[in-house]
């Protein structure tokens, strides 16, 4: 069985309340981690169903975007602050340019 816990998706910044401990999970690794050790509750539909894509996306059954949907309704069932990173333009191969590039 392939283990691919290092696939990378699109970042998601988390803060879990009762902790006030911040985290951007970019890769399976980080999302198991998170979901083992730091979640708050480990009960909740949702976060049995975010343990399972997890497993499903390092196995290769799932994509990691398939999943970090998947987490990103967790969070939102668990209260937990989550941020998606989004980075328009890239999709399309288009340079993203910094506020110093941007005023010349």
């Amino acid at each position: 069985m392939c283990w691919n816990t290092s696939s990378a998706f699109t970042p998601v910044g988390i803060v879990l309340r009762d902790t006030a401990t911040r985290r951007v999970v970019r890769t399976l690794g980080d999302a198991a981690h998170l979901l083992m050790k730091d979640w708050p509750s480990d009960d909740g539909e949702e976060y049995v169903a975010a343990v399972k894509a997890c497993v499903d996306a390092i196995t290769g059954k799932i994509l990691p975007e398939e999943f970090r949907q998947i987490l990103l309704r967790a969070a939102n069932e668990a209260g937990i602050a989550a941020l998606a990173v989004v980075q328009q333009g890239l999709e399309h191969g288009q340079q993203v340019l910094t506020a110093e590039q941007q005023q010349r």
